[in-house]
């Protein structure tokens, strides 16, 4: 589903980036990528979003290069940053209705996904106002409602649990779950550990840019150890506290 090799993106006067990196998601995949603030995640997801160019290496999306076919690859995925930039002078289902036209979907596909995920979320009844006066967790509902209008293959969310509330939250996790149960594939940085541990079947750890441990669940966190001590012996090592 989605392939990135050998990922290398510096910023010119910084530090900061991403070296050499590689991971590979498949169909089914709860991908969490984690890391410390400036590790470099939001960097390795807007390379694949196609939101910024990078250095060197290649991103496949579906077979397809972000490079080379970036509307074929966007057509496949959703991607949601940490912070949505919406259009506040819209009502939300003008909104949903904006991204959904951009996917070309049906009028009766449309109105049957927001009223499914407006009402998981129980925002239906708020669609009508305008995005400016929502709260920041009615903005993230809303933004995850316009990823999930189209039925993306691939789910690419930085930090998607940051302002919902704890019911929002479990809606979110069976969510993907139910996207993953038909083939889709979910990439996510997230700092809140448990979730990540409790939810994911892989996880990669990246560290100053680099990759430092990536794979299944079970094979990263070893018996006896947690997600967060590994965590925490990286940032330790990073000397970022």
């Amino acid at each position: 589903m989605l392939k990135i090799e050998h990922l290398t993106k510096h910023y010119k006067g910084s530090s900061k980036g991403v070296t050499d990196l590689s991971l590979h998601i498949a169909p089914g995949d709860i991908y969490a990528f984690i890391g410390h603030n400036g590790a470099g995640k939001t960097t390795t997801l807007k390379c694949v979003a196609g939101i910024q160019d990078f250095d060197a290496g290649m991103i496949l999306i579906d077979g397809k290069d972000i490079r080379k076919e970036p509307l074929a690859c966007k057509r496949q995925f959703a991607y949601i940053p940490d912070n949505p930039d919406l259009y506040e002078y819209l009502t939300g289902i003008q909104y949903l209705n904006f991204i959904a036209d951009i996917f070309g979907v049906g009028e009766r596909e449309r109105e049957k996904r927001i009223q499914k995920y407006g009402d998981a979320f129980e925002i239906t009844a708020s669609l009508g106002d305008l995005i400016s006066t929502y709260s920041h967790g009615m903005k993230q509902k809303l933004a995850l409602l316009s990823a999930l209008v189209h039925r993306p293959k691939l789910l690419i969310l930085d930090e998607p649990f940051v302002g919902l509330d704890p019911k929002a939250a479990v809606i979110l996790k069976d969510i993907m779950r139910g996207i993953c149960a038909e083939g889709g594939a979910i990439f996510f940085s997230t700092h809140v550990l448990d979730v990540a541990e409790k939810l994911c079947n892989k996880v990669a750890i990246i560290k100053d840019g680099m990759l430092v441990a990536s794979g299944d669940m079970e094979k990263v966190v070893k018996p006896g150890q947690s997600l967060e001590s590994i965590f925490m012996e990286v940032v330790e090592d990073a000397g970022t506290d």
